[in-house]
């Protein structure tokens, strides 16, 4: 399994957002309830964390409210491995009886999870529930499909650009303020300093590269009617290729270390002191705080290609949804609003450091903990999401994209031969999707 677009806990240290393995379960038959009790035992699982206390005092919060306020109604909560969930999730879809009625999971997860069957549309009570009506629309979008909605945010996560203030310092430099910027300064930082990256980039890192992709214009993906079409090898998506494949070389990243590097790699080549920037995460705090460059570093959004613009991020993060197989939908629906409403996540963020999905919970989170200011900016220039498509899982799980890079940083095609090739992938996997 690959653990790819989730946004794991802060003391976890995982670089990329949520899980992007979607390990699809083969379509059922029948996962519908049959009827809507209205007491009862609801069962939830949720991602066990590195750290998982502070989680479990946050739930437990929300589950005693819960409780509180629908008498006969009881909530129990299971903790399960992020690395065996696709098995457990696949399990419960093909046998309703045995399933939880509420689940966590990654928010790339949404379209294959609907497509099997296994999801419920909350469309309806999710519109007319007030804390709603602030959700981010990059995390909104990640709990919807087809126009309809299959579960409530749980939290959310973006990258932005960490530097190393005593190198600029040293150097007489500033944080960049455009891409091409960005890139001129990296190459600057190595050519003064050749033992350090200018900026740390990994073939493997597709959340660190989709921003060039994107702030260029670019699209991985576009609709073509119910399906999509790879867009990877349009011409303003090329020049986003161009731009991030530019930083490998041996003027700021040699292919030969860094071709293979994933987002944990570069941030851990940051906080040890090996790379003067590094793209990573408000969720890759922690590990910074607790590397060689504590007290000497600072978070900007990354830069667009307009100077002063900043670079379009991936929102991975977490949801929480209805099984459609749940004998309790109404009392689910209300656990979910619980474990998802603003309350819960302002508690979460303090606990855990995962960003609320609501702009407001959000806004007074930057105000108690500054060094979430940035990641706040980048989120309110407008985030992005991957194609709302269950082929996304099979394309990210088969290194579409990661391969792409990687070929033109080791010279093996070019970027046009290369974006074609990924993209004839791609559009194979939209369609074996349906």
């Amino acid at each position: 399994m690959k653990l790819s677009a989730r946004i794991a806990a802060p003391a976890a240290a995982l670089v990329l957002a949520g899980l992007t393995a979607t390990a699809c379960a083969p379509q059922t038959s029948d996962t519908g309830a049959k009827g809507d009790e209205k007491t009862g035992t609801l069962r939830v699982w949720l991602f066990q964390e590195v750290g998982n206390k502070p989680k479990e005092k946050v739930v437990d919060t929300a589950v005693a409210a819960f409780e509180k306020a629908h008498e006969g109604a009881k909530a129990e909560i299971e903790y399960i491995p992020v690395e065996t969930r696709a098995q457990r999730v696949k399990a419960a879809f093909n046998d309703p009886k045995s399933a939880p009625d509420l689940i966590e999971y990654g928010n790339t997860d949404t379209a294959g999870y609907v497509k099997d069957g296994g999801l419920a549309d909350i469309t309806g009570e999710f519109g007319d529930w007030a804390d709603a009506k602030d959700t981010d629309p990059a995390a909104r979008q990640s709990v919807t499909v087809g126009e309809k909605v299959y579960g409530a945010p749980l939290f959310v996560g973006v990258r932005a650009l960490y530097y190393r203030t005593d190198v600029f310092a040293d150097l007489g430099i500033e944080a960049p303020k455009s891409q091409a910027e960005l890139i001129s300064t990296a190459k600057k930082v190595h050519q003064a300093k050749p033992g350090m990256y200018g900026l740390a980039v990994g073939g493997a890192y597709t959340y660190g590269a989709m921003p060039f992709i994107w702030a260029n214009g670019g699209e991985l993906a576009d609709r073509d009617g119910s399906s999509y079409k790879a867009a990877i090898n349009s011409p303003k998506a090329r020049e986003g290729i161009e731009a991030y494949t530019s930083l490998f070389g041996d003027t700021n990243c040699p292919p030969a270390k860094c071709a293979a590097m994933g987002g944990n790699a570069t941030v851990t080549a940051f906080a040890s002191g090996k790379a003067a920037m590094a793209i990573g995460g408000d969720f890759s705090h922690a590990a910074v705080e607790a590397g060689s460059v504590k007290g000497k570093y600072a978070v900007v959004p990354l830069p667009g290609v307009a100077e002063g613009s900043v670079a379009p991020a991936f929102a991975g993060g977490n949801n929480i949804g209805v099984l459609k197989s749940s004998k309790h939908r109404t009392l689910a629906v209300a656990l979910m609003k619980e474990l998802t409403g603003k309350e819960t996540q302002a508690r979460m963020f303090d606990a855990m450091g995962f960003l609320p999905t609501y702009s407001d919970v959000r806004a007074a989170a930057a105000k108690r903990e500054p060094f979430v200011e940035p990641f706040v900016r980048t989120l309110a220039a407008g985030a992005r999401f991957v194609p709302a498509s269950p082929a996304w899982g099979q394309i990210d799980s088969s290194l579409i994209l990661p391969t792409m890079f990687q070929e033109i940083v080791s010279g093996r095609k070019d970027v046009a031969k290369a974006s074609d090739d990924a993209a004839k992938k791609m559009d194979a996997a939209f369609a074996d999707a349906g």
